[in-house]
């Protein structure tokens, strides 16, 4: 990977995150996302390490792709969740583990910046799809 790399800290807060500012997207066309948290789970777990690639403008995101996320209200905060549906000029996101998840439940929608395209470490490979009743 070249300098265009971004590793990020999903799910995890930051005390100098800006509030209500402009949803910055990822720096580079690829992102190796590091995965803080249990909001995914069990598709996700911490400490996995992610490819994503950026989403260009008018990029196509359908409900149930894993994604890298932004909330207008909280452009400091990274997240990784899964799209549930278009909701106005952004995707209504959510995490698999509904009991441990700060997402569009919280803090509305969300701009999807990148789309993760495979998980590289522990278990390399593609990420199962969503639970059977997770996207009725």
């Amino acid at each position: 990977m070249s300098s265009a790399t971004l590793l990020a800290v999903i799910d995890g807060d930051s005390a100098s995150e800006p509030a209500n500012g402009p949803v910055e997207p990822l720096p580079g066309v690829w992102a190796l996302v590091r995965v803080s948290g249990p909001s995914m789970s069990p598709t996700v777990r911490s400490g996995d390490r992610l490819l994503a690639r950026r989403l260009r403008p008018g990029g196509r995101v359908r409900p149930g792709d894993v994604v890298v996320a932004r909330f207008p209200s909280r452009p400091g905060l990274l997240v990784v969740k899964r799209v549930r549906r278009a909701a106005g000029a952004g995707h209504w996101v959510e995490g698999d583990n509904p009991f441990l998840t700060d997402d569009s439940r919280s803090f509305g929608a969300a701009v999807v910046v990148g789309r993760v395209v495979v998980r590289l470490w522990p278990r390399p490979g593609r990420l199962p799809p969503a639970p059977p009743s997770d996207l009725a």
